[in-house]
């Protein structure tokens, strides 16, 4: 009964330092939504942060609505491609862990 605990801890001190580690190379991470065919782009970092915006000059004198709608389909790029590289740079972190069934990892 001891080594299971002890076993458990050691799993879970483990998975924090783990945790720590992709935390802070998430930190870092950057991600580019587009959307008019490149004409709008987002840069989003890990924390979903948005760290630049690039608007092609060509739209700065076209409609406000079209450009609105280009900035929101470019931020709604950057999250799918940001949650798609999180989810495949992340998911086999904890594969090593014996976790009780049904327990899930934010990854």
């Amino acid at each position: 009964m001891k080594g299971g605990i002890g076993n458990l801890m050691r799993q879970a001190q483990q998975m924090q330092e783990t945790m720590k580690k992709a935390q802070a190379e998430l930190a870092t991470l950057q991600v580019t939504g587009e959307a008019g065919g490149g004409m709008v782009k987002i840069v989003l970092n890990g924390q979903h942060e948005a760290q630049r915006v690039t608007i092609d000059p060509r739209l700065m004198t076209g409609d406000k609505d079209m450009l609105e709608d280009l900035l929101v389909a470019a931020c709604n790029d950057a999250v799918r491609k940001l949650a798609a590289t999180t989810k495949e740079k992340y998911s086999g972190l904890m594969s090593g862990l014996d976790l009780p069934p049904g327990m899930k990892l934010p990854f």
